[in-house]
């Protein structure tokens, strides 16, 4: 038996550019930013982890879909911090597809597209238009290198270390590009 892909979704930013928690923003859709990601999110994986900093917890948790929400304390140290602390939590995972909180837009099926793509020793990244975007996705034996991350680095890191262990993979969905940052990017995107 294969040992399951899950997904690592990082909400424990600080929304300092939206004015306000960009996760509990509101879609035309009448979900919350949050809410959307993980419900397509729990659509592709049945093994999900959340990690948010402790105020958040409370709010995320009546919107995570069953998914387990972890506490970080230390999310101020940046995303490659949560992250580590993130995949030191995941135990036996085959691999792991780093989903950001608030990109609401990616389609379900290009998560499972992505999730198909990855082997032990490969990292999956999405490509639209030419553009990389988001999740990426990393196999078993970069675990060690994810929870060693420190800072504001994330897995773009590996990447950048790593270059032939790169697959890209040519995808139709422009939701891998739209992440909300601003209330600018929120009106945009929505009437895209």
């Amino acid at each position: 038996m294969t040992k399951p892909i899950g997904a690592i979704v990082l909400a424990a930013g600080f929304s300092s550019r939206f004015g306000s928690s960009k996760l509990l923003a509101h879609l035309s859709s009448g979900k919350s930013v949050f809410q959307q990601t993980v419900e397509r999110i729990a659509e592709a994986f049945p093994n999900r982890l959340i990690v948010t900093r402790p105020e958040m917890v409370a709010q995320l948790q009546v919107l995570a879909q069953g998914t387990s929400i972890l506490s970080f304390d230390h999310a101020g140290q940046g995303m490659g911090a949560t992250l580590a602390f993130a995949v030191q939590q995941i135990g036996d995972w085959d691999g792991c597809v780093v989903c950001l909180g608030d990109m609401p837009f990616i389609e379900a099926s290009t998560y499972r597209c992505i999730a198909a793509q990855i082997t032990a020793v490969s990292i999956v990244t999405p490509i639209f238009n030419a553009q990389m975007g988001n999740p990426v996705a990393f196999g078993k034996n970069l675990f060690t290198d994810l929870a060693a991350l420190t800072g504001d680095s994330g897995g773009r890191k590996l990447i950048d270390m790593y270059p032939r262990a790169v697959r890209e993979l040519q995808v139709s969905d422009p939701g891998i590009l739209q992440d909300i940052d601003t209330l600018e990017e929120l009106a945009l995107y929505q009437d895209s």
